[in-house]
């Protein structure tokens, strides 16, 4: 898909270069829905002017706060509570890196000792 990120140079759509990142994953089973218009949604959110470049913040107006404040967008057209960065952090961000830590660090040691996976065969892949 389609990543869009906030910089100093405003917002920013790119589809490659985003390979090695966490994806977190915000739409639950029965929002699918919303899957839908979540493109037009981020597109129309990131066209305001607090997105504009000169507005950037190295610590307080930045890519973290842009994504926050889109979802808390999205949660208030839900009529639901907005979180807060520590909210959102600990809900989502904590346990997802936890698990990247964990793949991470089993991918090193197997690395490390000459171990490799390999795919099994379609006729050997469990249904």
């Amino acid at each position: 898909g389609v990543v869009y990120n906030y910089n100093e140079e405003g917002i920013h759509r790119a589809e490659t270069g985003w390979e090695q990142c966490i994806s977190i994953p915000l739409v639950q089973p029965d929002m699918f829905g919303l899957l839908q218009q979540w493109d037009e949604l981020l597109e129309e959110f990131s066209a305001g002017e607090a997105w504009l470049p000169h507005r950037y913040d190295e610590h307080d107006h930045n890519c973290y706060t842009y994504a926050l404040a889109f979802i808390n967008s999205v949660l208030a057209a839900q009529g639901k509570p907005q979180m807060s960065k520590s909210e959102f952090t600990e809900k989502f961000v904590i346990p997802e890196t936890k698990r990247a830590s964990k793949y991470l660090t089993l991918h090193q040691e197997l690395m490390a000792n000459d171990f490799y996976i390999v795919p099994l065969p379609d006729e050997e892949k469990p249904c």
